[in-house]
């Protein structure tokens, strides 16, 4: 797997073939957003703030997903507005930009690090999957002493990008918890509650053999 520079997204952004083409959409200034081994990203205009509420705290995989989804209060901000985050404060925001990677291509999404010095933390499930199609959702917390001003249309994240050898198409099968987002999503880990099921009945099993 290796990494892409800026001749081969150029050529993977200008490609005409579907299969192989990357789209990175709007693109407002790619003189300036496509760098040597990185694509800027934008921050978009909708943010998911999680409202306080009166359980002893979240237990993801129990309840419905509507309970989760019920948690984060929707904020609009226009492009050029302000959205102020205090220390310790977290927040769900998406791209500017809508992605596609073709089926041969896997990405990784950063913060930029002069963010990073002021203590913002951008992104912390950096991976996305060959064959992605939607706006990135970040997750956005404040590590710094001080509330710090985000606005939309500002870069905030870079997106590098790798080839995937053999290419990766996605099976009929396979479970799609974000599909096309085009703004940020709240967890879905309501939709695994199988798997949350299954290790209590794995804890039995062991509790049983140690007696």
């Amino acid at each position: 797997m290796s990494a892409l520079g800026r001749p081969a997204i150029s050529d993977r952004l200008g490609e005409k073939t579907i299969e192989k083409k990357l789209v990175i959409t709007p693109l407002l200034d790619r003189e300036k957003q496509v760098g040597r081994g990185a694509v800027d990203l934008r921050l978009g205009t909708e943010f998911l703030m999680l409202r306080r509420f009166q359980s002893a705290g979240l237990r993801p995989g129990q309840g419905e997903q509507a309970l989760l989804d019920q948690m984060h209060e929707r904020v609009i901000v226009p492009v050029g507005g302000e959205l102020w985050l205090h220390p310790r404060q977290f927040v769900l925001a998406a791209t500017l930009e809508y992605l596609g990677l073709p089926d041969d291509l896997s990405a990784c999404v950063v913060g930029r690090s002069s963010w990073g010095r002021l203590g913002l933390l951008v992104a912390t499930a950096v991976f996305v999957h060959p064959g992605f199609r939607g706006c990135l959702t970040l997750e956005l917390v404040n590590e710094g002493e001080a509330p710090i001003c985000l606005s939309p249309g500002m870069r905030i994240a870079q997106l590098t990008l790798a080839d995937v050898d053999p290419p990766a198409p996605s099976e009929p099968s396979e479970d799609e918890k974000y599909l096309a987002p085009v703004g940020p999503q709240p967890s879905q880990l309501a939709s695994e509650a199988d798997e949350f099921d299954g290790l209590s009945e794995l804890a039995k099993r062991l509790r049983s053999r140690l007696g």
